[in-house]
């Protein structure tokens, strides 16, 4: 493991590190590209309820898009003063969380006006609320996008690295996000497919990830892995050769010839209402990774009326299904509705060496 992942901190504490600082100082979050820095301002809104939200994109500003003149007359001497873009909030007088989005890849003078803003919280004259939150995002240097830093802007702020999730961090999101069932299996069969660059020396040891020492046309990250979940969802309108030209182009050649393979296994799983009916005689898959689709699909999808059921049938699963089931459970939304049932209650009593981390 690299030294910056191991001194790169979760979304989590990101977020509560800008919540925690963010009214006196700027946090500069760096991370992989398509791992959530963006989705940072949508947790502390959800967190901060007063406040408002402002989202300020570097990329798409030129200097005059920070601020521009207003021309007042005092007698016969005029003087210039300059409004600030709305899209900082200043003008509602009330607390706002502004995140200033991928400021390494801005234009060299946009960078310089917004280092005011980062440092001192504010736009020209104008000062934000004093309980505004102000953030910014980048990718790291070595993705090689185009992010770069002058020394005066690195010292007005504070960086840090945001990890990237693991296979178990993203599956618990995605268990809660409605990520499709079959991209959830298969992350949890090939783990690696989070693996950080900076780790893999030979990009074809993982031709899954984005590397800047390989071109490809498509690779796996948690945003494109989501991507991937919305067409899947709608694979029975799509041909088998446009579903997989569609992955192709979302997650890469490889991950897309694999997920194919799962999409194929999946339609072979015992269906929800067999394990209702019948758990003591629905079909038990051979594959591990069948059966590690019909644990992630049982904990998006189960509700009050078969939980017994669905518990007579975990019993017939190997243990590491039931461990895999007994981790994902208790942190899903589905948490309050298995574990007030009996059966979960006395199974969990009978099965505490399954809640132990995964191997």
């Amino acid at each position: 493991m690299n030294n910056s992942t191991m001194n790169a901190i979760s979304i989590h504490q990101t977020a509560t590190l800008i919540r925690t600082i963010g009214t006196q100082r700027s946090v500069l979050v760096r991370g992989h590209m398509g791992t959530g820095k963006t989705s940072i301002l949508k947790m502390l809104g959800e967190q901060l309820p007063n406040h408002k939200l402002c989202y300020f994109d570097t990329t798409t500003k030129d200097v005059g898009d920070v601020a521009v003149p207003k021309i007042a007359m005092i007698d016969e001497q005029g003087y210039a003063t300059f409004v600030p873009n709305e899209e900082f909030g200043i003008h509602l007088g009330v607390p706002v969380v502004l995140m200033i989005d991928e400021f390494g890849k801005g234009s060299s003078g946009v960078k310089r006006a917004l280092t005011r803003t980062l440092l001192e919280h504010e736009v020209g004259n104008h000062k934000l609320h004093p309980d505004s939150l102000v953030f910014a995002t980048t990718n790291l240097a070595a993705e090689g996008v185009g992010d770069i830093l002058e020394a005066h802007q690195i010292n007005r702020v504070t960086i840090v690295e945001m990890a990237k999730p693991t296979a178990e961090d993203w599956l618990v999101w995605g268990v809660d996000n409605d990520i499709h069932h079959t991209v959830l299996s298969w992350v949890k069969e090939f783990p690696h497919c989070m693996q950080d660059f900076r780790d893999v020396e030979n990009p074809e040891d993982n031709p899954y990830i984005f590397h800047p020492r390989s071109v490809r046309s498509g690779f796996v990250t948690p945003r494109s892995l989501e991507a991937a979940s919305d067409i899947i969802k709608h694979r029975q309108a799509l041909d088998d050769t446009t579903l997989r030209v569609a992955l192709m182009g979302t997650i890469g050649d490889r991950a897309a010839m694999d997920m194919v393979a799962f999409i194929k296994m999946a339609d072979d799983l015992p269906s929800i209402e067999a394990i209702k009916t019948d758990p003591m005689n629905a079909p038990v898959p051979n594959s591990a990774a069948a059966v590690c689709m019909i644990v992630t699909r049982t904990v998006q999808t189960i509700d009050r009326e078969w939980v017994a059921q669905w518990m007579d049938y975990l019993c017939r699963l190997a243990p590491e299904a039931q461990g895999m089931f007994a981790r994902l459970i208790p942190k899903s939304k589905k948490a309050s509705i298995v574990m007030a049932n009996k059966a979960y209650g006395e199974w969990s009593r009978n099965n505490t060496h399954l809640f132990g981390a995964d191997k």
